[in-house]
């Protein structure tokens, strides 16, 4: 038997361990893992003495081709290539009429799916969808059955802005998404809190980026937090929450969790490696909301981290170019920050290089964890029998990030200048190359549309 490609020599990380070995891909799937001697020969062979091979990257949030980004599904999946994630999961939003939205009229949850599978046939990686709701239509609670039928099993609502909805409304929508099984995904702000600080902050002139946390505080994530978890677990309903940034949102999630409910989350990159100083050097460039916030809520972060109450790290990627963030008031900056290239090298020299957790803890948190919450039964491990998704990772190259190397429409980064330990050299997906060194080497349009499963949590 000769196979297609053998990764051979180099140090194979899963979620459990890290070992010598090779690894062999056939028909887009990995067929086998051992010595290079016990492989069959292969008609490419790939030399990857010296480095690490992980599976690609599972980026679970990010805003492409959509109101909240610059970035086409071209150029932010190159983006993604290049910084060794091979799936991520889009939103797909229900179309609205406002100050935030970029239509004419309302539309359905399903046209938004629609719409994004027709943007996404560029897309470099396989990618999935997660619907979000946005207006308090109960015509909405019939379209829920179809989307998860359509591979879409996940489902975000937001809790503030223009699109935030009720209690009430929410309440509704966790009872039908428990009753398919499906996960709710929330982003946790108290509106209210949030709209009263930021006016009185305007009122006083309070427009020095530095200023901005204080309109959208960390008691006002948790205590939203608090309100929809509570809702899903009554409902019966998988609760997933998006970027945690403080010790007092995670220390309530780990509450629910110690209740047994099916209670997960995330954090991002940026708020492992920042903090609230970052407002001080870059001023409006890492406006995203929830705010960056303390030292000590990174180290909170990561502490929950290690004992799973936060159990992936995720981008929340959002393309903007300066002329959309560099303002004079910080309340006029668009929300976001671009990620896909860089997240897997930060977040590795933050937690493997500074903080001393290992590789198979990258792995889960990166890889493994998302694609198991979500559905992705082929994606983030090595198994054989599952997709040939995996990347090559030099972990002793040293570089200073430089948003003139960005594949992303974004022109900037607030790493930029960041010395960081570890470097993606070759990413690979269903076992085509797709990126190496720096360069794209497969054209858009290699990526699927994945039609992901209702996931099974314990």
């Amino acid at each position: 038997m000769v196979v297609d490609t053998l990764i051979a020599n180099g140090k194979i990380v899963t979620s459990q361990r890290k070992f010598d070995g090779s690894l062999a891909i056939d028909d887009g799937e990995i067929v086998a893992i051992g010595s290079r001697q016990s492989l069959p020969d292969a008609e490419t062979v790939v030399d990857a003495s010296g480095q690490l091979v992980l599976p690609g990257v599972v980026d679970p949030h990010v805003h492409i081709g959509s109101y909240l980004s610059k970035d086409s599904y071209e150029t932010a999946t190159k983006a993604a290539a290049l910084g060794g994630v091979t799936t991520c999961i889009n939103f797909a939003p229900q179309a609205w009429v406002g100050e935030m939205g970029i239509w004419d009229e309302p539309g359905t949850v399903l046209e938004a799916i629609e719409r994004h599978q027709q943007k996404g046939e560029e897309s470099l990686i396989d990618f999935g969808l997660h619907a979000i709701i946005t207006r308090e239509k109960p015509a909405v609670l019939d379209e829920i059955s179809t989307a998860i039928r359509q591979g879409v099993t996940s489902f975000k609502m937001f809790t503030a802005y223009e699109i935030g909805l009720s209690n009430g409304f929410i309440n509704s929508v966790l009872q039908e998404i428990a009753a398919h099984d499906a996960v709710s995904l929330f982003h946790t702000e108290d509106q209210s809190v949030c709209e009263h600080l930021e006016s009185k902050l305007r009122r006083e002139g309070k427009d020095d980026p530095t200023q901005y946390p204080q309109s959208r505080p960390d008691f006002a994530e948790a205590m939203a937090a608090e309100n929809a978890i509570r809702m899903a677990t009554e409902a019966g309903a998988k609760y997933y929450g998006v970027h945690t940034t403080c010790a007092k949102a995670a220390d309530t999630i780990a509450r629910f969790q110690d209740d047994g409910n099916e209670v997960r989350a995330e954090t991002c990159t940026h708020y492992t490696a920042l903090d609230e100083t970052a407002y001080e050097r870059m001023g409006t460039l890492p406006i995203i909301a929830p705010p960056l916030r303390t030292a000590a809520d990174r180290d909170a972060l990561f502490d929950h981290l290690r004992n799973d109450t936060l159990e992936v790290v995720s981008t929340d990627h959002v393309a903007f170019r300066k002329v959309d963030k560099d303002v004079s008031k910080w309340w006029n900056s668009s929300f976001g920050t671009n990620s896909l290239q860089t997240s897997l090298p930060v977040f590795h020299h933050e937690a493997v290089n500074k903080r001393d957790f290992s590789y198979p803890f990258l792995v889960r948190k990166m890889c493994t964890n998302p694609a198991e919450i979500f559905g992705l039964p082929n994606k983030g491990t090595l198994e054989p029998g599952t997709d040939a998704d995996c990347i090559l990772f030099d972990p002793t190259e040293t570089y200073t990030i430089d948003a003139s190397d960005n594949a992303s429409t974004a022109d900037y980064s607030v790493y930029e200048g960041k010395e960081v330990t570890g470097r993606v050299t070759k990413t690979f997906l269903r076992g085509t190359q797709i990126a190496a060194d720096g360069r794209i080497t497969a054209d858009s349009g290699h990526g699927e549309f994945i039609q992901r499963s209702v996931p099974e949590w314990s």
